[in-house]
């Protein structure tokens, strides 16, 4: 992967990041040529603007950019490989060894763009590495983030719960991990009966992919993801306008498989397990129903509200599976709930958690990471809004309150409460774009959780 970092600084433009507060000290410094055109243009080093200078001889001599808030500083450079003029930049100020990374790894997220399909139509600036970067950190992140977007960009008529099957095995691969993969009605066969009851009706067969990384002996850490490759809705089909962008719904899986390829990256002392539900929500004659009563792994007995609620059935299989090798960490995310973007927006993933703990370190995380997550209760009066005559559990209550509670609620129900585990709802997607973060697949709450899990079990 291009990441639009280099070690050549021949030619180098120099960039100059400045607050308002420290461009008047700047310009104090700058030549009289300078001066005067930075006047005449207006430039007040408004954060995420830009402008260039030009030098003397007319050639481009210099680069002045408006730094964002210390929150947002990842973002100070994004913009800059596409707004730029082709070439190579340096920055002229060494900025520490944080800060070096960070605006690195906005630098490349800013060059990122999904060409399977169409050229782009030009090629990034590039941005000489800054000294103090971790490069391989940087690089790694970015290898995860760019594969999550991969992933979720790409249309369901090629990424689905083969492909996705294969581009984890090939992760796997790449990391001398295990990976197993079942398929078909071997997922029933190996008691996954919800996984294998939504995916049966696509005839694209369901998976359950589990990955494997990391000494037996080690502290475990446990992902799992909702890769719903497509989802129609099942016979409570989805209108058009809803469905048209459920290519994503298999976001939270992407977004686990790119940060298990960062964790496999950086060789944290953990024993790492990835898990999967790869299906296709689609409608035929062997589709489940609405009021179908099925089984689940974990033995309860499911009443189906609605089949359109189909993410919280596969993850109740997977979750119980990742549960019962009791680890030190249980973390899934999914494309679960409209109630969720309806309470926080497209960009701000919600964040469920058993244990208050881990709660406020994912939410210091993402802080810290300018990738902000905010915790919702796992309210306990609302359980019985899942309490059915017929059954142990309704996957999808009749009513219109609290629909991303309610489904973490349901989800919690195949997780012991001695396990520290969280659930976050989001979106993985970019409505609009931004810089750094193009419209399109977004992998949202991977940097958060990356930091989180190298906190927790980094040497």
């Amino acid at each position: 992967m291009d990441f639009r970092l280099t070690d050549d600084s021949t030619d180098a433009v120099p960039i100059v990041l400045l607050t308002p507060s420290r461009l008047e000290n700047w310009i104090g410094t700058a030549s009289p040529f300078e001066q005067r055109w930075i006047r005449a243009l207006g430039f007040t080093a408004e954060p995420g603007k830009c402008t260039l200078l030009p030098a003397e001889d007319g050639r481009l001599g210099r680069v002045l950019a408006g730094e964002l808030s210390p929150e947002e500083a990842l973002w100070s450079l994004a913009a800059l490989p596409e707004a730029l003029p082709e070439g190579t930049y340096r920055l002229e100020l060494a900025p520490n060894s944080l800060a070096a990374s960070a605006l690195a790894l906005g630098w490349a997220l800013g060059s990122y763009a999904f060409t399977r399909y169409k050229p782009r139509r030009r090629e990034p600036a590039r941005l000489v590495w800054p000294e103090a970067a971790n490069r391989a950190e940087v690089e790694r992140l970015a290898r995860g983030l760019f594969l999550a977007r991969d992933l979720v960009n790409t249309p369901a008529e090629s990424m689905g719960p083969a492909e996705l099957a294969e581009a984890a095995a090939a992760v796997a691969r790449a990391a001398g991990a295990q990976c197993r993969i079942v398929a078909g009605d071997d997922v029933l066969r190996e008691n996954y009966p919800m996984i294998h009851a939504v995916g049966r009706a696509s005839a694209r067969a369901p998976r359950l992919i589990d990955l494997r990384w990391g000494p037996e002996d080690a502290p475990k850490v446990t992902l799992v993801g909702k890769g719903v490759c497509f989802d129609s809705g099942g016979l409570d089909l989805k209108p058009s306008g809803n469905m048209r962008l459920m290519k994503k719904d298999m976001g939270g899986a992407a977004v686990m498989l790119g940060l298990a390829s960062a964790l496999m990256d950086a060789g944290l002392p953990i024993r790492l397990r990835l898990l999967i539900a790869a299906v296709e929500n689609s409608v035929s004659g062997n589709a489940i129903r609405p009021l179908d009563i099925l089984p689940t792994r974990a033995g309860k007995m499911v009443e189906i509200g609605n089949t359109d609620a189909e993410g919280r059935l596969i993850l109740g299989d997977a979750l119980t599976e990742a549960d019962s090798e009791q680890p030190a960490l249980l973390l899934d995310c999914a494309t679960l709930t409209g109630a969720a973007r309806a309470a926080l927006g497209p960009d701000m993933p919600a964040l469920f958690s058993n244990d208050d703990t881990l709660a406020a370190d994912i939410l210091r995380a993402g802080e810290a990471q300018a990738d902000p997550l905010w915790r919702m209760p796992l309210y306990k009066p609302y359980r019985s809004m899942l309490d059915t005559k017929l059954a142990d559990l309704n996957s999808a209550p009749d009513s219109s309150f609290a629909g991303a509670i309610t489904a973490a609620l349901y989800l919690q129900e195949f997780v012991s409460p001695r396990t520290p585990w969280a659930h976050l709802d989001l979106y993985a997607w970019n409505p609009k774009p931004k810089p750094g973060r193009p419209e399109g697949g977004e992998a949202q709450g991977l940097r958060a959780l990356y930091a989180l899990i190298q906190g927790r079990f980094g040497a």
